[in-house]
């Protein structure tokens, strides 16, 4: 039997953006959500993983959990009847399946934009919490470790990760469509989360756009990513006359509610078109902005495939990604069913260090001290002997998933069950 890996999944591919951005959980709250299920729930290997595409809890237990699960999310946000929301998460209450779709999430096979390399980074972060919760078993430490080892060779074996194919790249592209027709369009980038740096660094490297400007509501981290990229940057209070001689508007404010509403576009005075690019998640742009005059919205689920050539190459590459994967997974499962066993292990080594000082006991006060020592050297030797071959058969008996009939035989045999439990 394998290690009991399960996961809990809310993605784009189920749940459309309204349904996400009522779930999606910010730093803090994934800390607090980690303290409940690993208190409250008793969870172990616990990882919470949640972007502007996927709330996800990845976690080990005997039983399926994920109504006690997703009743706790519900319960974080404030969502009474969050009953109705399930038929929009997917349940992996296998460890094989479970497994396979943290590899896929992480290499960014699962991602929007395929490839998208900001995911890996939120997997690195979301480890680094569950670390910190110590949430994180053995089983986790070692699947991540896994995973990381995986992304670098996906990243020197492959074009996998080739050009710039991610959401924030894809929403670069999308500006471009959108402005082909203007001869300098004026671009303003309003909030500078994880994704909105991202996109003023791609437009520092774009020779198209001459006009960039970052509105960040703390306005030193403005500075330096202006001072990184080459941008222009304004004061959060002149965000208005900044908003009204953009042609282009991309938000990646962080909040619960809309900074955009109608009323203040509309105060905008719009004459010609002009773009609103939303990146939250939750949804930092009204949805009704768009019933302005000349005011056109598109939101986190409008940006994908956007990265044409860089993300032609990198499907091509996934039947390569997949078999690396595959690789992996098969290293990572002779892991765990080795460490299902070892317990069985342990305590036979322990059973035959009992029989062996017990013996002597019997006899070394009878020896020198230079007896007794060669006589603690040779039957440690000869246990040492005696063990190889059984541990040597569990493990091959683990590969060819036979270990179940062998421990019992074992446990028979020396009488295992009266050896304490291995922690």
């Amino acid at each position: 039997m394998l290690h009991p890996f399960k996961a809990v999944s809310l993605s784009f591919k189920k749940a459309p953006l309204e349904i996400r951005e009522l779930i999606a959980l910010d730093e803090a709250a994934c800390r607090r959500f980690l303290h409940t299920l690993h208190h409250e729930l008793a969870l172990t290997d616990l990882l919470v993983l949640s972007t502007c595409n996927r709330t996800e809890v990845y976690y080990s237990a005997a039983r399926d959990q994920s109504p006690a699960i997703i009743e706790a999310l519900g319960q974080l946000k404030n969502l009474p009847e969050v009953a109705e929301y399930f038929p929009y998460f997917d349940i992996l209450d296998q460890h094989t399946d479970a497994v396979r779709h943290l590899f896929e999430v992480a290499m960014g096979l699962d991602a929007q934009v395929v490839g998208d390399m900001q995911i890996s980074n939120q997997v690195k972060q979301a480890y680094q919490w569950s670390a910190d919760a110590d949430a994180a078993g053995p089983f986790l430490h070692r699947l991540l470790h896994t995973i990381f080892f995986t992304n670098k060779r996906v990243q020197q074996e492959t074009s996998f990760r080739d050009g710039a194919a991610s959401t924030s790249y894809a929403a670069l592209e999308l500006v471009e469509e959108l402005t082909a027709d203007l001869a300098n369009p004026r671009v303003l980038v309003v909030g500078l989360g994880e994704i909105g740096a991202d996109v003023c660094r791609h437009f520092g490297d774009s020779k198209l756009f001459q006009d960039v400007t970052i509105c960040n509501r703390t306005r030193s981290k403005a500075d330096e990513l202006a001072q990184e990229c080459g941008l222009k940057v304004i004061d959060f209070e002149s965000l208005v006359p900044g908003l009204k001689e953009a042609d282009i508007i991309i938000s990646s404010i962080a909040r619960d509610e809309p900074f955009f509403t109608r009323d203040m576009v509309e105060r905008l005075d719009v004459l010609s078109y002009k773009f609103f690019i939303d990146l939250s998640v939750p949804r930092s742009i009204a949805t009704d902005v768009e019933q302005v005059p000349g005011v056109l919205v598109y939101n986190i689920d409008a940006i994908h495939s956007k990265a044409s050539a860089a993300l032609e190459r990198r499907l091509a590459a996934v039947p390569q990604v997949r078999a690396i994967i595959e690789e992996s997974m098969i290293g990572l499962q002779d892991w765990t069913k080795e460490m299902m066993v070892s317990p069985t292990i342990q305590k036979l080594k322990n059973a035959l260090e009992q029989i062996r000082l017990e013996e002597m006991d019997r006899f070394q006060k009878k020896m020198s001290p230079e007896e007794a020592k060669r006589m603690d050297d040779i039957t440690r030797s000869l246990m040492q002997k005696i063990l190889k071959q059984p541990v040597l058969q569990l493990k091959a008996a683990c590969k060819r998933g036979e270990a179940d009939q062998l421990i019992d035989v074992l446990t028979d045999l020396f009488d295992l069950e009266r050896q304490p439990d291995v922690a």
